[in-house]
């Protein structure tokens, strides 16, 4: 129990995880939306709350937010709103393209033996085949507007052996119009950012909630086996 409450007060800070994206991006502006969205490509990390406050921003709602790229300045909010667009569009596809690069890489021996390692479960493995089997290139195309799942198709693209240049081509376009989207929302909800941001504190609450039982679930499951193992005495034979 004592561990359960030390591993409690270690995953408290994890409750400003929407905090921390959101500063990262407010700090940091293109780059931090290029890299967190490359990040994205590959495993959920909150893609749409990142292209929601780059709308944000845009709009000039965050006092002392002012993207730049290489000395260059936008002198318009729309301007902006493009860069920041197309920072996380990129960054998205180069994340993509690594994701499918590893899995033409291993194939889908890789996804099989490994498959956890990338929070592919052999029910989201099977279902991105159906998924696949079902629409072809298309696939790709409406995987990337498709919430969270987006994040689950890069690799499982490159081990289904589709092809790169269709590959690369309709994951930047799915992925240009979810993050024009998103972030055109964050530039309309700016007025009320405040309440939008106070509400994504439930899902961190939720995040702490799921890690706490995890670990707590893995420490009984470590209790029990060491208990297993301590009442297993040696047979001795008789002569």
């Amino acid at each position: 129990m004592t561990s359960v409450f030390a591993t409690l007060t270690t995953a408290v800070p994890l409750a400003s995880i929407s905090g921390s994206v959101i500063d990262a991006v407010g700090h940091h502006g293109v780059l931090a939306v290029f890299g967190l969205m490359a990040l994205d490509a590959l495993l959920p990390v909150g893609g749409e709350l990142i292209m929601l406050y780059a709308g944000v921003i845009a709009a000039g709602a965050v006092a002392g937010a002012h993207p730049s790229l290489f000395g260059f300045h936008p002198h318009t909010g729309f301007e902006t709103y493009l860069l920041l667009v197309l920072a996380g569009s990129v960054g998205y596809l180069l994340g993509a393209l690594v994701g499918w690069a590893i899995g033409a890489w291993g194939g889908r021996p890789l996804l099989e033996r490994h498959g956890r390692w990338f929070h592919l479960t052999p029910a989201r493995l099977a279902q991105a085949q159906r998924w696949f089997d079902r629409f072809g290139s298309a696939a790709v195309f409406l995987g990337r507007l498709t919430p969270v799942a987006r994040s689950f198709i890069s690799i499982p693209a490159g081990a289904f052996e589709r092809r790169l240049p269709s590959y690369a081509i309709l994951t930047f376009l799915g992925n240009f119009i979810w993050c024009a989207a998103f972030a055109a929302v964050g530039w309309a909800a700016s007025g009320s950012w405040d309440s939008i941001h106070h509400a994504f504190r439930y899902v961190d609450y939720v995040v702490v909630a799921a890690i706490v039982l995890l670990v707590g679930w893995l420490l009984i499951r470590a209790r029990q086996r060491s208990g297993g193992r301590g009442d297993t005495k040696p047979v001795r034979s008789e002569s």
